[in-house]
């Protein structure tokens, strides 16, 4: 392959007004007019045309010539050339376009991403010429978005083009006359630009592996805004009581104690909750609501005592999809009670099947409405929450007089779920997912080890398991502890051997005798009830 480099300017022909051809502009001879650019000799394209692509401009020659050579590189060794005059905006449309393997929800979430941020961000940049910096002026810029400007200051013209954007989804039909609005008026969280910043970074990495675009990829090491995942924390007495003085949960992620759970699971129980069995699974064993949504029937093995999951049912109640991850594929083993409840329940199923006749819907789902025909995601957890309301509910309108009788006919409820919520402790406020952090941390409290919990769950590394939960229950921390205290050998403590009064007493020096000691060596006498740790230390 060949190539050259030449110098070229904008200028134009004051006698025909056409801009000079290459090398023709009579200032060129000019130190500081014009730029410097390289041609090369590149493969020809797929329909046998000869291809010289061009690249610049550049301010001196030794630049363009150390371009030129950098490209005859690459061409030689990758067999094309770098496409230079590909933007941003198209080459994500490409990409996306070639990801064909992708979950529904999962190619949502990175069409949002490319066409509310990236795309007006970053869209019209050559691929080429994108930088770090690029990118970090624009997360920058997203953290901004739906937050009040300072007095006096417009928006930047970056923050504009994110504006202008974030349009609704197409998919809302508008009333006659109803303007499309903004897709949400909540600033986003460094959360949700970190997501932005994985799908831009993979689709900058396909373009240096794959499509050989780029040499490296411009934003692997770009400092993202901190995005600190909130732990769980459980509902002690001390948080439940603060609860019920302010109504404020202390964290977005609580977690309730055994105690509690199994008030829940007694309450549901004693008021005849049809879909019990999939609350008491997921308490135990600790499903996502798309796994337990999506569980096919036939995955469970009587025999061994255990459920496989191998695909979920996304909230747009379409089509089983494929797990979150590779590690959401995986077998968990059920205990004996969890064991019985999943066959009285298959049972009970069998029943509505018989009763149903050409009415049911042969899903083949573990759980299903009385047709047999799938839950939506959403609808469970609606669900849960209205199992916590009305236990809420009978618990205050038992406080406010109502008799037992009163409620049970108000609410149609046995009057033994009545008395279950009445002599219970209070449920404070969880999500339905919050149920799966629970059963890690009941997990935890039995002593089962990490690695174990972590495959039950479906995490990738038992570090993260570790991370999120250990410090959940106060009684595995306490333990953690003390397990920690025995490895350090002590002459004093706990393990020391018995002594007798006298000499245990003669080893104890008062507090305040010693502070007087210490007050003597600097040259004065303490005063009586003085405190002696806020005796001052200046001369008298």
């Amino acid at each position: 392959m060949k190539g050259a480099v030449f110098k070229r300017c904008g200028c134009r022909n004051p006698a025909t007004g056409k801009v000079y051809a290459e090398g023709k502009c009579p200032d060129l001879e000019k130190k500081k007019h014009g730029s410097w650019w390289a041609r090369y000799d590149a493969p020809a394209s797929a329909d046998g045309k000869r291809r010289r692509p061009r690249i610049g401009p550049f301010p001196t020659k030794t630049a363009a010539e150390d371009a030129l050579a950098d490209e005859l590189v690459k061409a030689g060794k990758t067999g094309h050339a770098s496409d230079r005059a590909l933007k941003v905006g198209p080459y994500l449309d490409r990409w996306l376009a070639g990801k064909v393997d992708l979950k529904d929800s999962t190619r949502e979430s990175y069409e949002e991403a490319v066409n509310l941020y990236l795309k007006p961000g970053l869209g019209h940049l050559r691929l080429v010429d994108l930088r770090d910096y690029h990118a970090s002026e624009l997360y920058a810029e997203m953290l901004f978005i739906n937050r009040p400007l300072p007095d006096g200051e417009k928006p930047s013209e970056l923050m504009r083009r994110l504006m202008a954007a974030r349009a609704d989804s197409v998919k809302k039909k508008l009333a006659a006359g109803e303007k499309r609005g903004k897709k949400s008026t909540k600033p986003l969280s460094p959360a949700r630009v970190k997501r932005v910043h994985a799908v831009l970074s993979s689709a900058l990495g396909s373009a240096v592996k794959k499509s050989k675009l780029l040499d490296s990829n411009p934003v692997e090491h770009v400092e993202l805004p901190r995005a600190p995942r909130p732990k769980p924390l459980v509902w002690t007495a001390g948080r439940v009581a603060r609860w019920e003085q302010t109504g404020k949960a202390p964290s977005p992620v609580m977690v309730w104690t055994p105690a509690q759970t199994g008030a829940f699971l007694d309450f549901i129980a004693a008021a005849e909750e049809r879909l019990y069995a999939m609350f008491h699974l997921v308490a135990f064993r600790g499903l996502r609501r798309a796994e337990v949504a999506g569980l096919p029937r036939g995955e469970r093995d009587r025999e061994a005592g255990t459920i496989t999951i191998r695909e979920t049912r996304p909230d747009d109640d379409l089509d089983p999809d494929d797990t979150k991850s590779e590690h959401g594929d995986r077998t968990v083993t059920l205990d004996a009670g969890t064991v019985e409840v999943l066959d009285e329940w298959e049972a009970r199923q069998d029943d509505e099947r018989r009763v149903a006749g050409e009415v049911w819907q042969e899903t083949g789902l573990m759980f299903t409405r009385e047709d047999g025909s799938a839950l939506r995601p959403e609808w469970i957890s609606q669900r849960f929450e209205a199992h916590m309301e009305r236990y809420a509910m009978i618990r205050q309108r038992h406080a406010g007089g109502w008799t037992v009788a009163e409620i049970a006919k108000r609410h149609r409820l046995p009057a033994e779920a009545v008395r279950v919520a009445i002599d219970g402790d209070p449920l404070p406020p969880i999500r339905f997912h919050d149920l799966r952090h629970g059963a890690a941390t009941l997990s935890l409290a039995a002593g089962v080890d990490m690695k174990i919990i972590s495959e039950t769950l479906g995490h990738s590394r038992s570090s993260f398991t570790a991370d999120v939960y250990t410090s959940v229950i106060p009684q595995v921390a306490k333990a953690a502890a003390e397990a920690t205290a025995t490895v350090v050998p002590r002459r004093t403590g706990p393990t020391m051997a018995p002594q007798d009064d006298d000499s245990a007493l003669a080893e104890v020096i008062d507090f305040r005798e010693r502070a007087g000691r210490r007050a003597e060596d600097r040259g004065f006498e303490p005063r009586m009830g003085v405190n002696p740790n806020r005796i001052s230390s200046a001369a008298p």
